[in-house]
């Protein structure tokens, strides 16, 4: 499922894409995928690339959070979970940093 998330942010044309390795951190999600999106509206459509990702690869249908706002929008896929953010709200809250981006293990996707 990760590799179909990333293609679709890739195809939906997400900014600063970075997948995390939570094995071993949480018991919450296996991975977790961090982009972000130039408007309110391309973070919008990035969630419904994801969607789609998920209805097409036959996966259960996520839940989401944020979708009014499109500042913040969240996608819990079980064990894959999505961070969808405008670049300023993605600063502010630095997921990267709390989860450990810097850990051996971590990389840059795309």
């Amino acid at each position: 499922m990760v590799k179909a998330v990333l293609a679709s942010l890739e195809d939906a044309k997400a900014e600063d894409v970075i997948s995390i390795d939570l094995q071993g951190k949480t018991s919450i999600a296996d991975t977790m995928i961090i982009a972000s999106g130039r408007s309110n509206v391309h973070v919008g459509a990035m969630a419904d690339r994801v969607l789609k990702a998920f209805k097409e690869a036959g996966a259960a249908t996520p839940r989401i959070e944020g979708l009014p706002h499109c500042d913040w929008v969240l996608v819990d896929g079980g064990d894959v979970i999505i961070h969808l953010f405008r670049p300023e709200v993605r600063q502010f809250y630095n997921l990267e940093k709390m989860w450990g981006q810097d850990r051996p293990g971590e990389r840059q996707a795309g």
